[in-house]
């Protein structure tokens, strides 16, 4: 079987030993679902029940949630569960109805987003708004030319499968396709803005030479597929380039998005540059299947008033609900500022940790989102994915939730919900010390 480096570096493979229950739901589920799904961990995990950032298991053991960002406010939320549950009580239909849902939910997005950005469609998921935003571009610039990291993640359409690498070797990237080295700043340093704009450069003159022309540059602002690179001075000049030679900036939100950063609303605000096109997905309704696309309405005029556009579940009644609430409880708790508080302390501690165990190299991230970089040795920027790999699972049996990511599967991802607490750091750095103690 293929490897993708973001579905199998922390995946279920077999061979280790689970108890009888769950090994019969682990052969049902192969049996009916097929080989293309993936589960986490050496030894799965069975969910049943969740509450803020903890999450427990059909035995009703309790554990810390570090990596779910689509229930961003807090594993059923009760404000997102009401909002969900009177307006399902009401109506539920499409957007070719008229309905105030949409068009109130609308006014505060866009409210969040440069007045620039200025229109938005929906969709159901990230993959969808990423496949969206591709043929706005396309036919706002008559290009088709797209540049990606080199292990980005934009979805799993068939458009967007071809602008993902991280996906593996079963997929193709498309020939109209040119990646750039991610912003690694752990083994670049000062030069990480030049050299990521030296490789933009080069990928627009690749693009344009072969006749494909430049349609984009699309990035997760976060940079998190490929490791998490949280630097802010990278994308500005990258920008500037495409809109000098007639693309688009697509600024994909799925991941940084929604207070993520505890800096902004969004990723990208961080870097100083206004998007073309937003897409944003997974945390923007706590987990319903909620997506959308924010444009420049001259960037997106072409593709609007030559393409009817219809998404059966896209923005409806319920999906509008839940996503209001999410902003709610995001103002009301003030979990942007949730996430840079909480966050800081988090790093803070986990660069104590690493400072006693030369094997972890680097803590790096904003807010609630941190890379924590595996290395083979102490003199050495070699990536260990094994020892990752190791730490992911350990740190399942301690019941603390994790994943990795990077081109090397050796940047441990640490991602909770936006309501972790100081005493949510205080488990996660307990049961993480004592991990990497055991690290061979």
């Amino acid at each position: 079987m293929a490897f993708s480096n973001i579905m199998d570096s922390n995946s279920y493979s077999g061979g280790v030993a689970t108890d009888p229950a769950t090994e019969e739901l682990i052969s049902a589920r192969e049996r009916m679902l097929g080989p293309a799904y993936r589960l986490f961990y050496e030894r799965p995990v069975h969910l049943v029940r969740g509450r803020g950032s903890h999450v427990f298991d059909a035995d009703g053991v309790r554990y810390l949630d570090a990596y779910n960002n689509v229930v961003s406010v807090g594993h059923c939320h009760p404000r997102v569960v009401g909002a969900v549950t009177r307006q399902l009580e009401t109506l539920n239909t499409h957007t070719r109805y008229l309905h105030e849902g949409i068009v109130a939910y609308s006014d505060r997005l866009l409210a969040t987003l440069p007045e620039q950005v200025d229109q938005v469609m929906y969709a159901c998921t990230g993959s969808e708004a990423n496949d969206l935003a591709l043929r706005v571009a396309a036919m706002h610039t008559g290009a088709r030319g797209v540049i990606v990291t080199g292990d980005a993640y934009h979805g799993n359409t068939e458009a967007v499968t071809a602008i993902s690498p991280s996906i593996g070797s079963a997929t193709t990237i498309g020939p109209h396709v040119r990646t750039v080295a991610a912003p690694d700043s752990y083994r670049y340093g000062d030069q990480v803005s030049a050299r990521f704009l030296a490789d933009v450069q080069r990928a627009i003159a690749e693009l344009q030479a072969s006749g494909h022309g430049l349609s984009c540059l699309i990035v997760d602002t976060f940079f998190s597929s490929d490791g998490i690179y949280p630097d802010p001075s990278v994308l500005g000049p990258a920008v500037e380039a495409v809109h000098a030679a007639g693309g688009v900036f697509i600024a994909d939100e799925v991941q940084p998005g929604f207070g993520r950063t505890g800096e902004a609303m969004w990723g990208f605000t961080r870097h100083g540059v206004v998007p073309d096109l937003v897409t944003m997905g997974k945390p923007m309704a706590n987990g319903l299947p909620v997506a959308a696309m924010a444009a420049r309405s001259d960037v997106l005029e072409t593709f609007a008033r030559g393409v009817p556009y219809f998404n059966t579940f896209g923005g409806n009644p319920v999906s509008m609900a839940a996503a209001g609430a999410v902003l709610d409880v995001i103002a009301d708790e003030q979990l942007v500022a949730n996430a840079a508080h909480v966050g800081a302390a988090l790093r803070d501690e986990l660069s104590r940790i690493a400072a006693a165990h030369p094997r972890i190299s680097d803590v790096r991230g904003a807010g609630l989102y941190v890379g924590i970089e595996i290395v083979a040795h102490p003199d050495s920027k070699t990536p260990d994915r094994t020892a990752a790999h190791d730490l992911v699972n350990a740190m399942r049996d301690r019941r603390v939730l994790i994943s990795v990511c990077g081109s090397d599967g050796n940047v441990l991802k640490v991602r909770p919900p936006l309501v972790f607490s100081m005493s949510d750091v205080d488990w996660f750095c307990s049961e993480f010390s004592g991990a990497v103690a055991e690290l061979r």
